[in-house]
Formats: C-alpha cells, sequence, structure tokens
C-alpha cells in the first residue's frame, strides 16, 4: 500500500491479492454456515414436530443462529481462502516473481494482514454485539415455541399434548383440520383417564377461545376412580378444548453472561458486587476477544505452510494448519472452562493460548523472509508428505492384488 497525502492507497498488488482472496474465503463461508445450518434445522424440525408453528419457529430459530455460525466459520473460510490463494500463486510461480522484482515477503503479506484486520472487527462486531442478542432471541422463540399451547391443528403423526391430553390421528389434511383415525387419552374431572378413538374427526375453531372436535363412529373407554371400566360406542361425538399460549415468560436478557455484549461484560465485571462472578464474566469478555484478535495473525502462518506445502505435500500442509487451528480454538475453550470454574486467572487461562498462538505465527513468518519454504516447520510438512506418500505407495500393490485375485 501506498501513502498519498497521509492516506493509505491499496496498490495493483494489493488489489490483485485481495481479489484472489474474497471469493474463495466467501465461498467457503457460505458451505460452511449452509452446512451447519442445515444440520441444525433438521434437529429442530424434530424437536418442534408436535409444535403448531414448528416451520415459523424453526425459521426464526436458524435465523437467530446466524451470527453464532457466522462467527465460527469466519476464521476457518478466511484460512482456508489463504491457503488457496497463496498456493495458487506459488504454482504460477508468480511469488517467486515478487521476490524477484524487490518485493519483500512482509510486502506481500501486507494485504492478507489489512484483510484480517477488518475481518477482527468484523468478528467482534458480531461476537461481542450479534451473537448476544441473538442468542437470547433464539432461546425466547424456542421457549414459545416449546411452552405454547395447542392452536386447533393436528398434523399426520404429531403428538399434541394438550394440559392433561395427548392427541395423535395417522392422517390428517393439509391444514390439520380434517383428521383420520385419532386417539386421545385424556384425564377426567373426577379422577382416572379416558381413552378416546375415531375413524375421523374434524377440527374447528369458531370460537378463538377454543377448539371443537367432532368424532365419527368410534369408542371411548373410561376408568373410574374405583378402579372400574365404562365402554361406549357412538356414531358423534363432540369435545371441546381451551387454546392457551405460552404457559411461563422467559426470564429477562442477561442471566447468562454469553447473552451480553462486550460493553456489558466489562460494565459488570468493573462493580464491586456483580450478579454474575467476576472471573465467569472476565473470561467470556476475554475468549471473545481472543477469538477476533486472533485472524490478522492467521496470514502470518498460512503464508509460510502454504510456500512449504508444494504440489505434492498441500495434503500435509493443510492438515498441519487445521491442526494448529483447531488446537488454538480448543485451547480457548478449554482455557474459558478453567477460568469460569475458578482454577486459573480469565488474563492466563486465555492470554496464555493467544500470545503461544500469535508467537507461533511470528516466528514461522519472521524464519521464512529469508528463504520462504526452506524453515523448520517447512521441513515437517515435507516428512509430513513423505509419511503420506509412503502410506498410499504400501496401499497401491495391495489393492491391485486384491482386484486381480477377484478377477
Amino acid at each position: 500500500m501506498t501513502t498519498t497525502a497521509g492516506r493509505l492507497r491499496p496498490t495493483i498488488l494489493d488489489r490483485y491479492i485481495l481479489r484472489l482472496t474474497v471469493w474463495p474465503m466467501l465461498a467457503c463461508l457460505g458451505v460452511t454456515v449452509v452446512s451447519l445450518l442445515l444440520e441444525r434445522t433438521l434437529r429442530l424440525l424434530d424437536m418442534l414436530s408436535a409444535s403448531a408453528s414448528r416451520f415459523t419457529s424453526v425459521a426464526e430459530l436458524a435465523a437467530n443462529l446466524l451470527p453464532h455460525y457466522l462467527g465460527l466459520a469466519l476464521p476457518v473460510a478466511f484460512f482456508v481462502a489463504l491457503f488457496i490463494v497463496i498456493t495458487r500463486l506459488d504454482d504460477g510461480a508468480e511469488i517467486e516473481a515478487f521476490l524477484a522484482s524487490g518485493v519483500p515477503l512482509t510486502r506481500i503479506a501486507a494485504p492478507f494482514v489489512a484483510m484480517g484486520v477488518v475481518l477482527a472487527l468484523i468478528s467482534l462486531i458480531v461476537f461481542g454485539y450479534l451473537q448476544p442478542y441473538s442468542r437470547y432471541a433464539y432461546r425466547a422463540v424456542l421457549h414459545a415455541a416449546v411452552n405454547a399451547g395447542w392452536d386447533g391443528r393436528l398434523y399426520g403423526g404429531a403428538f399434541v399434548v394438550d394440559g392433561d391430553s395427548i392427541l395423535t390421528a395417522d392422517d390428517a389434511s393439509l391444514e390439520g383440520r380434517r383428521l383420520q383415525h385419532l386417539f386421545i387419552r385424556r384425564a377426567q374431572p373426577g379422577g382416572g383417564e379416558e381413552i378416546i378413538t375415531a375413524r375421523s374427526a374434524t377440527l374447528s375453531t369458531d370460537d378463538p377461545k377454543r377448539v371443537t372436535l367432532t368424532l365419527t363412529d368410534g369408542m371411548r373407554a373410561g376408568e373410574s376412580k374405583t378402579g372400574g371400566f365404562d365402554t361406549l360406542r357412538f356414531d358423534t361425538f363432540v369435545m371441546q378444548s381451551d387454546l392457551a399460549g405460552a404457559s411461563l415468560l422467559l426470564r429477562a436478557r442477561g442471566g447468562d453472561e454469553r447473552e451480553l455484549t462486550l460493553g456489558e461484560l466489562a460494565a459488570r465485571a468493573g462493580q464491586p458486587r456483580p450478579f454474575l462472578p467476576r472471573a465467569t464474566l472476565l473470561a467470556e469478555l476475554y475468549s471473545r476477544l481472543a477469538r477476533s484478535v486472533i485472524l490478522p495473525f492467521l496470514p502470518l502462518i498460512a503464508l509460510p505452510l502454504g510456500l512449504a506445502a508444494k504440489r505434492r505435500r498441500r495434503t500435509a500442509g493443510l492438515l498441519l494448519a487445521g491442526v494448529l487451528l483447531l488446537a488454538y480454538q480448543h485451547g480457548v475453550q478449554f482455557g474459558l472452562g478453567l477460568a469460569t470454574a475458578g482454577k486459573a486467572a480469565p488474563e492466563i487461562a486465555i492470554g496464555g493460548p493467544f500470545f503461544l498462538f500469535a508467537g507461533f505465527c511470528l516466528w514461522m513468518f519472521l524464519g521464512s523472509r529469508q528463504r520462504p519454504g526452506e524453515t523448520p516447520i517447512g521441513r515437517f510438512v515435507g516428512l509430513i508428505g513423505d509419511g503420506i506418500d509412503r502410506l498410499v505407495k504400501k496401499l497401491k500393490p495391495r489393492k491391485r492384488k486384491l482386484g486381480g485375485t477377484v478377477a
């Protein structure tokens, strides 16, 4: 980047590198977020299968999960995009051309680091402000869906719990009003319970506070308080049930430290007697900062690994990169657990993994400035690649032998 009148202006090299990085990162980010949301949506559909407003609730829940999965996928997508772009530049000998023309490796890394700074700011907004509100909104929607009363619709194969009654039908119309092969089990006012079956039934909600269920061609078996049974066959039987809303209100936001923004965490940690333990508040604050601030350091480790991972070493380089990033994320999570449990100070539990990983990134990058790719970590990647090659060679003859035997 060049400086003109006190302002930084991107050069052709910066724009070229950033253009190469943006599209792979967006593609990886989209695929990762959509995959995570689909998996969670299927679980939500199964959980809320008996809820009358299941489709509306699941859509709202999935929308509130978006900031959570976006924060998780952002460093992974950025790292994968860096690795793809660096290996692509290395394949075309473009990095060698840059170095031969006097462009140092530090200058090549500058646009990647600048992009990491921008993504770190976006991550701070996501982790610090979007996630706390969306987490509470997710819990509010889930609470309302789980505790919502029956709205007068029943879908085929679903079970509806309405107070002391359980209803299910083998088949139902699309709007959930005309039912086939209905089964009802409910408690009687004076004690005992009754079982009602019907060949068909119709649901209506003419009264906005009650639902009317008209059953045809069925049987009712009731148990009295004394243990006796009464059986009644009917051609038509009419039942009514109240339509109720959520039975309990969700607590106010802030009862969980994960529902607090960065500013609220810092403010509550500074209070003499915070509602939540101060160590818990500080651990949550530092863990969010550690997950965001690490993004500008990722190019410093992606460049040496990408240059070390020559054509037949890419699998080893990408594998090592994934292990390092996963180890950092789990290290921060482990430190968060230690600090929350009071086993270690939040500054040490969270700061330890951060400074270790950041220092390792700086060490790798500084060591690769003179001879890119010729570093201890590059030789280690080569050893891993050689091991993978030997394993593949050992497996190939076995496959051929098995194929010849079968023939």
